[in-house]
């Protein structure tokens, strides 16, 4: 993996620096961190049920209700789906209410899509695949 490192130096003497990394490497992390998380079955139900609730999302204790999950176990899970960058979470009163974060797993299907039928977008079906720059 590349790494670029810039530095600058803003006020009172405070170095700043900002780390660029190969792209399509921070792309293949990503990924594997989102199917590392979906390769528990409590998970992949899990993200089905807040993809079909949509942006509202569900409150912790529902999903793990309906799952039949102890909520400590459910919190794990979530909290493993959350840091792959599938779900979201909000706080609503004392309640966490978790949501499907489309753009990453939209991140993924691209991610898997970006060289499909060596760029032939007939081939690939309805997916919008990215344009190159």
């Amino acid at each position: 993996m590349s790494v670029k490192i810039f530095r600058w130096q803003i006020n009172n003497g405070v170095d700043l620096f900002l780390y660029f990394h190969n792209y399509r490497n921070m792309e293949s992390k990503n990924a594997i961190e989102a199917f590392s998380a979906l390769s528990q079955e409590a998970r992949l139900m899990t993200l089905k049920q807040l993809v079909t609730a949509g942006p509202a999302g569900i409150a912790a204790g529902v999903i793990a209700a309906t799952l039949k999950i102890p909520p400590p176990t459910m919190s794990f899970h979530l909290k493993e789906l959350e840091r792959a960058g599938l779900i979201l979470s909000r706080k609503e009163g004392r309640s966490v209410i978790y949501a499907a974060d489309y753009g990453g797993i939209r991140d993924v299907i691209d991610y898997l899509l970006a060289d499909c039928c060596q760029g032939d977008r007939r081939l690939c079906g309805p997916y919008v695949i990215k344009e190159s720059a």
